[in-house]
């Protein structure tokens, strides 16, 4: 499997990169030592951060938003998720407890302020890019009847969109039963120090997801 971003998203956003990671794991239902770090240090930092300033404001949400527009999506209507859990967070709500990866994902997501998405290898046909969703393109979403992706940034492969950094679809989300995994960070800053970002995620990815086997891949 290969990975690309390709020239439509490079010529709109020229520092767009991915960050990814390939690995096995067996998913569980929940990891009480990673929620019990998201609750001691996670969340107290963001609520301290949300004190001097919007969520709109926090370093890679703010690009990731600018990213949006360069596209041609409404970042209004079109959160990435990074920003949607922020938000959930400075309303006093709780996180959705899903599993180890997805719980890890966010957890990565919450403390980077990127959107970061993870996916079951094995559902996913051929090669991967990353390009723009086309005129009146939709997908069903996790948790949802029909997501628009014209515009927004979307992870394809040979049978078409499956992810956005925004929701993505059914087609590769991890259950119970997924083995092999993709987590990929949707980095959209040119000054992102990418290297300590990859040392971070990774670290979570074998502590908290019980990672084996990991390949780390930057995509320019």
């Amino acid at each position: 499997m290969n990975i690309y971003i390709s020239n439509e998203i490079k010529e709109k956003v020229p520092y767009t990169k991915l960050l990814v990671f390939k690995y096995s794991t067996d998913v569980k239902e929940q990891n009480a030592d990673l929620w019990q770090y998201m609750e001691d240090k996670i969340i107290p930092a963001v609520k301290k951060e949300l004190e001097e300033k919007n969520v709109t404001e926090i370093k890679n949400i703010a690009s990731s938003r600018k990213a949006y527009k360069s596209f041609g999506k409404d970042p209004g209507r079109y959160r990435v998720s990074s920003e949607a859990l922020i938000r959930r967070i400075k309303q006093g709500k709780d996180l959705y407890k899903i599993n180890t990866v997805v719980d890890t994902n966010n957890l990565i997501s919450v403390e980077s302020g990127f959107s970061v998405g993870s996916y079951d290898i094995d559902q996913v046909k051929g090669d991967i890019v990353l390009n723009l969703g086309k005129t009146g393109e939709s997908y069903k979403g996790i948790g949802k009847e029909s997501v628009n992706i014209e515009n927004l940034p979307v992870l394809c492969d040979s049978e078409g969109p499956f992810g956005s950094p925004t929701s993505d679809s059914e087609k590769a989300m991890i259950t119970l039963e997924s083995k092999n995994i993709i987590t990929l960070i949707y980095v959209f800053d040119n000054d992102e120090d990418i290297n300590s970002l990859a040392e971070m995620s990774e670290n979570y990815i074998k502590k908290y997801a019980h990672a084996s086997n990991v390949e780390k891949l930057i995509v320019e």
